[in-house]
Order: structure tokens, then sequence, then C-alpha cells
């Protein structure tokens, strides 16, 4: 009798697990997408591009799941599940743009997203609060001295950004007026600016008038909005006017002050995902280039503590609105630990951080830069 061993493969560089058995080194290369495997799932299909899209799979060896009643035609759509190998859905890809029914795009569109392959960086976003009453730190950088000794502390501790709010959007909080905003963040942009401080700076703001203020200083490139461009109608025309300023566009289930009032969902990353989808699609529309575009999606916005954590665990889904995505759950109520001082937060913060990073998220929000700079490194991810 022959003991056979057996194990699973869990590895990104399945490439070099071929090498190591002796395969064909020549084409390995190719070969590799034999083994990479995805699923998308492609909403409101009608009966016959669904039916096509299932044949097409079957014909490559994939599969694809529709609702039951596609094939009787008792139903106008259906979304459908599509997987397989990345060379199986290359092939698909390229079989649909032969199709009818508007396939063809839908066909170009998904060549695209399985194509995907770039090599990410985690970038770390550090949070710099000069508000008395953000729910983690408030009042402790409020005074100029402490908010530009903790700047700078947050950069020697190795920030890839800066994230200045003087607004706190924590749940249950009234709005801060753009005025008062402005009268706390001069005075710290101004000096980012006569000591030549090169370092990219966002502005986590929801007010176009603190938006453009804050950007015509000369100084801020990203404009950090919780409310994904819902809560101030302007604030995407002025982005529009600055070619060179990013904004990441965050899902939120309302406002601060009534977010986290029973939220709920019937189907969580399907409502964010199309949610985000239509804002990008309107951010384009008013002028906004998709490449100054991050996507955010909200964690603690209006979220269960259930929710935050299945957007943690599948957060690459939003890597198919072509957007980098960005994630901050630094300290947040979902770790279930009010009573505990920062430092631990932090701890626990990190333990989640570096599972993102491990998976190479595009951006981390954090209070605690000098710990999530560490593990970054650990993992041999560095920017």
């Amino acid at each position: 009798m022959h003991d056979f061993l057996l194990k699973e493969l869990n590895t990104y560089n399945i490439e070099n697990e071929l090498k190591k058995i002796g395969f064909d080194s020549s084409y390995t290369f190719y070969a590799k997408n034999k083994f990479y495997y995805k699923n998308f799932k492609i909403f409101n299909l009608s009966c016959a591009q669904a039916n096509i899209i299932k044949q097409l799979a079957l014909s490559v060896g994939a599969d694809c799941g529709t609702n039951k009643d596609v094939i009787t035609g008792k139903i106008e759509r259906s979304d459908c599940v599509l997987g397989g190998s990345v060379s199986q859905l290359l092939k698909i890809a390229k079989k649909m743009q032969l199709q009818p029914f508007g396939l063809k795009q839908l066909g170009l569109l998904l060549e695209e997203q399985v194509s995907h392959g770039k090599n990410f960086k985690t970038k770390i976003m550090g949070i710099l609060n000069v508000t008395l009453d953000s729910f983690s730190d408030g009042g402790k950088y409020y005074k100029y001295e402490n908010a530009i000794n903790h700047l700078n502390k947050l950069i020697n501790d190795g920030a890839d950004i800066i994230d200045i709010g003087a607004e706190t959007t924590k749940p249950g909080a009234k709005a801060t007026e753009p005025e008062k905003q402005i009268d706390r963040l001069l005075p710290i942009l101004n000096y980012i600016k006569e000591s030549n401080i090169n370092i990219p700076i966002s502005i986590d703001t929801r007010s176009s008038k603190v938006a453009s203020t804050c950007i015509e200083t000369g100084v801020v490139s990203i404009i950090n909005d919780v409310s994904g461009l819902d809560y101030d109608s302007q604030m995407a025309g002025v982005i529009a006017t600055y070619p060179n300023v990013k904004i990441v566009i965050q899902h939120s289930l309302g406002t601060p002050d009534i977010m986290q009032i029973n939220p709920h969902y019937e189907n969580l990353m399907d409502e964010i995902f199309v949610n985000l989808y239509n804002k990008l699609q309107y951010a384009q529309e008013k002028g906004i280039s998709k490449e100054n575009i991050i996507v955010d999606p909200g964690i603690g916005f209006g979220k269960t503590c259930e929710d935050n954590f299945e957007i943690i665990n599948r957060w690459q889904e939003f890597r198919s609105l072509g957007c980098p995505v960005l994630l901050g759950l630094s300290r947040k109520s979902l770790l279930g630990l009010p009573e505990i001082s920062n430092e631990e937060k932090d701890i626990y913060s990190l333990a989640l951080n570096s599972i993102l990073i491990h998976q190479n998220i595009d951006y981390v929000r954090v209070h605690n830069v000098k710990y999530t700079k560490t593990i970054l490194n650990m993992l041999n991810k560095e920017n």
C-alpha cells in the first residue's frame, strides 16, 4: 500500500512552486494562470446574457451560477457568480467579446479585472486630530504646540501621509462650522509650508469651503470626505478644479449624528459596492479623474461590529472598482474594548492592520504610526 502525502498550497507565488517541482521554467510564467482562481459577481444580467455566460464558462471547464429561473425565462434579470482559473476567465472574456447583447463590453471589463496584477504596497496614513472631542484623543492635540509636536512625531515614525481633521465625525457628533475648522487647520498648514515639509497632507473634512481653503495653501494634496460627497453638494466640483488633488470617497450610512442608530443592510457588501460605484460615476461626471479617487468602505460609519469584520475579511472586493482602497479601523469600537487604554487599543488595531498589510491593501489610516511601520517592515512591504 502506498502512503500518499497531500498538502494544500496557500501562497501568492505559485510560479515559484512550479519551478521547485521541476516544471518547464520557460512556461511557468504562462502556466501559473491555470492555478490562480477568482470569483466575480456580475449584476443585473438579462436571461439571454446570463445563459450565454454560463455556456461560455462551461465550455472552458469553469462555472457560472445564476438564478434557477434564468433557464425558464420566468424572471427578467439575474445576478451571476462567475468562477474559474485566471486562464479560464481570460478565455471567457475573449469569447464574450464575440457575443451579442452587449457582452463585448462586459468581456473587455472582465479581461481588465482578471489581468489586474499590480504589486501593491501599503501606505500609512497617520492621524492628527485638532479637535476637542475626538473619540480617541479628544483635546490632546488641540493646542498648536501639541499638534505640531505630534505632526513631527508621525513623520519621524514613518507616516507616508498625514491626515489632519478639525471636525469629529464619531457616532452622535454634530457638524462643526467650516470657519472653526479653518481656524484650527490654517496655523498647522502654514507651519508645514514654512518648514518645507514635503510629506503628502490630507484634510479630513466634509466641507467644500474647508477643502478649497486648505488646498489653496499649496500643501494639501488629498481631501478625505467621510460623507463620500453626500454632505456638501459643492465638494465634487471643488475637487475637480484641482487636477493634482486626490479625494477619498467613503461609504457612510447617514451622517455621524444618526449613522449608528440601528444600521441595517439586506446585502452589506453589495450595497456598499454599488453605493461607491455610483459615487465614482458621479465624481467623474463632475470632472474628477478616476486616477485621483481613493475608496473607503467606511469602517464604523453606519456599520455593526459584524458588518465591520465582514468588510475587513472581504475588502479586496472593492478593488474591482478600479481605485486604491483605504481602510481605517484604528482604535474603533469594533475592537469591543472601550475601557482599555489607547496603547492597548493600538496593539489590537495593529493585529488587524497586519492582516490588511499582508494582503497589500493600499492605505491604512492609523493613530500609532510607529507600530504600523514596524510591522510593515517586518512583512517586507516597505514603501
